[in-house]
């Protein structure tokens, strides 16, 4: 038995489509396929078959790698621009490690 066909159409960014489409090439996909089987993954789940996560802001990323790396300091601020704002007096260990890394 030969099932209906239907058309799904979406708008998405020219460069995601564009490196999706290159790494479904290299995987032996198509993107009609895959997005079949994603389609197919979510009824076989009935959910998504990820988990999707709230992005990080900067500030957020910024805070967490001062943490990993056990940085201390008073508090961090981040510009508009993403770039840290720190006293130098205040948090030298800070301030280092936003200049030299």
């Amino acid at each position: 038995m030969v099932s209906e066909k239907s058309n799904v159409n979406v708008k998405i960014d020219t460069d995601v489509k564009e490196l999706a489409t290159h790494l479904l090439e290299r995987m032996g996909l198509d993107q009609t396929t895959a997005i079949d089987i994603f389609y197919r993954q979510i009824i076989a789940e009935r959910r998504l078959p990820f988990q999707p996560i709230v992005a990080q802001t900067y500030s957020e990323q910024v805070l967490d790698i001062i943490k990993r790396k056990d940085i201390p300091h008073k508090a961090v601020e981040v510009n508009p621009d993403g770039h840290i704002i720190v006293d130098k007096d205040k948090d030298p260990e800070l301030y280092d490690w936003a200049v030299n890394g």
